[in-house]
C-alpha cells in the first residue's frame, strides 16, 4: 500500500518569554512529518534550530526533497544515509517509528529494546534574566526537584548563581551557559557552580574552543551540548566532557539517538536527555532514552501557552509515558 507524507508548520505560543543566552522567543516554530499507509498515521515533530543554519523553510524543503522516497517505502535505515543528522532527519525518523507501531501493534519502545517505560522526573528550566528575576522564578520553581538555569550572558552570572542557589536551596541544579562562557572567566565561574552545589554545567564555552576543557581540574560534571551532534562527534569529546545531551534533533532522529546512546555509555560519558522548546510529539520519543539516562530535561511542553491535545501527562516534574494515540 502506498504512503502518504504531510509536512505541515505549526506555531505554539511560549507562557511568557524564553530567554537563552542567544535570544529571547514567545513563540516556537515545529515542523510536523506525517506518513500515512492506509488507516495507520506515524508523527514525528522537529524543531529548526538557528544554531545550526537550520530555518523552517529549509527543513521542509529537506523533508520535500525526499518525498518520492518517502512514499515509496524508504525505511529508517535508508534514511539514515537519505539525510544528514539535524532536524529534518529526525521529523520523519520519529514519523517513522510511530507507523511502524501503529501498523504492527508493537509499542516503540519494545522495538527499540527498552522494556517498558516508566515515569520520569524532568528539569524545569530557568529562562536567563536579571539576577533577581530568576531568583524570583527559581523561587516559584523551588517544589520542583530539579532545576536548569540558563546562563551565559556578558555580566551578571556569578550573582545569578548565588541568587538561584539561595531560592532553591533544596534543588538539584543544572547550569547551561550555551557557550556564553570564554577562557578568561572560565575558572570562576566553574568554582561558582561548585561552591553553590551545582550537580551539571552544559556547554560553558563555544563549540570550536572547548579544548580548553581537556584536563581542567573540575568539582561539577561538564556536559557537551552543542559540541555534540551524533557519533562521529564522540571521539572528539574524550577528556574534556564527562557527560553528553541527547537531543534528537541534533542526532537526526530516534534511530541515530539509540546508537549515540549506546556508544556514548561504552565510552564513559554520563548521559542527559535533552529537547528543544517543543510539544508532546517531540518529547515522546526522547522517552525512550530516559532509562539509560542521569539527567532528564524533557519539559518543552511545560513552557508553552498551548499544547497538542492528548499531550504528555506532567504531574509537576513527573512526565508519564506517552499514551499511543500522541506517539509511539
Amino acid at each position: 500500500m502506498r504512503r502518504e507524507l504531510l509536512v505541515e508548520v505549526e506555531r505554539f505560543p511560549v507562557a511568557g518569554r524564553f530567554t537563552i543566552a542567544r535570544g529571547s522567543r514567545t513563540e516556537i516554530a515545529v515542523v510536523t512529518a506525517t506518513i500515512s499507509e492506509g488507516d495507520a498515521r506515524g508523527r514525528g515533530e522537529c524543531v529548526p534550530y538557528s544554531r545550526y543554519g537550520e530555518t523552517v523553510e529549509s527543513v521542509c524543503a529537506l523533508i520535500e526533497g525526499l518525498r518520492g522516497r518517502i512514499e515509496a517505502g524508504l525505511g529508517r535505515a535508508e534514511l539514515q544515509t537519505a539525510l544528514p543528522a539535524g532536524a529534518a532527519r529526525n521529523a520523519v525518523d520519529c514519523a517513522l517509528w510511530d507507523l511502524e507501531a501503529k501498523l504492527t501493534g508493537v509499542p516503540a519502545h519494545v522495538a527499540a529494546g527498552v522494556d517498558r517505560l516508566s515515569p520520569v522526573t524532568t528539569a524545569f528550566t530557568i529562562s536567563l534574566d536579571t539576577p533577581e528575576a530568576m531568583a524570583e522564578a527559581t523561587a516559584r520553581a523551588a517544589s520542583r526537584p530539579i532545576l536548569k538555569i540558563k546562563l551565559g550572558a556578558p555580566d551578571g552570572d556569578l550573582e545569578r548563581i548565588a541568587a538561584v542557589r539561595e531560592a532553591a536551596p533544596d534543588s538539584t541544579l543544572i547550569a547551561d551557559a550555551n557557550e556564553g562562557w570564554t577562557e578568561e572567566n572560565l575558572a570562576e565561574h566553574l568554582a561558582a557552580c561548585a561552591k553553590a552545589g551545582f550537580a551539571l554545567i552544559e556547554q560553558p564555552v563555544p563549540a570550536d574552543r572547548d579544548a580548553i576543557l581537556a584536563g581542567r581540574p573540575r568539582e561539577v560534571m561538564i556536559c557537551a551540548d552543542e559540541s555534540l551532534h551524533d557519533r562521529h562527534s564522540l571521539p572528539g569529546l574524550a577528556g574534556r566532557y564527562d557527560a553528553i545531551n541527547i537531543k534528537l534533533d541534533k542526532a537526526g532522529g530516534l534511530t541515530e539517538a539509540l546508537a549515540l546512546a549506546a556508544e556514548a555509555q561504552r565510552l564513559g560519558f554520563s548521559l542527559m536527555i535533552g529537547c528543544m522548546l517543543g510539544t508532546s510529539l517531540a518529547m515522546a520519543p526522547a522517552l525512550l532514552l530516559a532509562p539509560r539516562a542521569r539527567f532528564v530535561d524533557l519539559d518543552g511542553p511545560l513552557l508553552l501557552a498551548r499544547e497538542r491535545e492528548n499531550g504528555l501527562r506532567y504531574d509537576g516534574s513527573t512526565v508519564y509515558p506517552p499514551a499511543a494515540s500522541l506517539w509511539g
